[in-house]
């Protein structure tokens, strides 16, 4: 069975004809030989299979109302399941997230999660997109060069020109690269450093958190609750 095809049943039916369209491409089918193979060769990716394509599977294209953009899944075990920044439940907040929850502490009050399950802001709309989706345990980026990002960059553009009013959150160099994709005259962008412990100084104080709620008010939209339970 080809590698990809069990996180293709979970896609959100909004997404249909978008991957009716790449998933025929030469560059996917070359995405999905290459994860066949490594997987017959006993190596471990992550996320799990199922989870690949998780940020599509919970809100409908029509439906985003802002997509954050990070690199590339978490590699040590149990901690990637297909959200960008997000882990399961159950497992520490990596130091990205961490941060992200101190900004968010700092721009709305909200106290950090005990959990870095980022899931219930999926459901909202907050499409949380790796750039690249799959991941060798413990080599980072090491799937950086089989086809994903021309996939994701697809998948911004998609978004782009068929849609009005997103929010794009770019934080980091790598993210920020990627609004050459987007149409700023259709969309509103906001950028700042990555969360990261080695970047984080230029990311705190961005309120990227308040200022896209703002945003969304302003076009009528049902803000964000950025409080996890």
């Amino acid at each position: 069975m080809p590698y990809l095809d069990e996180a293709l049943n979970r896609i959100h039916p909004g997404w249909k004809d978008f991957f009716q369209q790449e998933t025929t491409q030469p560059y996917f089918q070359a995405i999905d030989a290459f994860l066949t193979k490594e997987a017959a060769a006993g190596k471990e990716i992550y996320p799990p299979r199922p989870l690949i394509f998780n940020a599509y599977h919970f809100v409908a294209p029509a439906d985003v109302k802002v997509v954050i953009l990070g690199q590339d899944p978490y590699h040590g075990p149990g901690q990637a399941h297909g959200l960008c920044f997000s882990v399961p439940d159950g497992v520490p907040p990596p130091p990205s997230l961490v941060n992200i929850f101190k900004e968010l502490h700092h721009d709305l009050r909200i106290p950090p999660a005990a959990s870095g399950n980022l899931t219930p802001w999926a459901r909202q709309g907050v499409f949380l997109l790796n750039a690249i989706l799959t991941v060798e345990r413990s080599r980072p980026r090491s799937h950086e060069k089989i086809g994903w990002l021309d996939f994701t960059d697809r998948t911004i553009r998609h978004l782009s020109d068929r849609f009005l009013g997103i929010v794009f959150l770019l934080w980091g160099k790598n993210a920020q690269d990627k609004a050459r994709l987007i149409d700023a005259n259709r969309h509103f962008i906001l950028t700042a450093a990555h969360p990261s412990p080695y970047s984080a100084r230029g990311f705190f104080g961005c309120r990227h958190f308040s200022k896209t709620n703002e945003i969304l008010r302003a076009l009528g939209k049902k803000p964000i609750d950025w409080v996890l339970t």
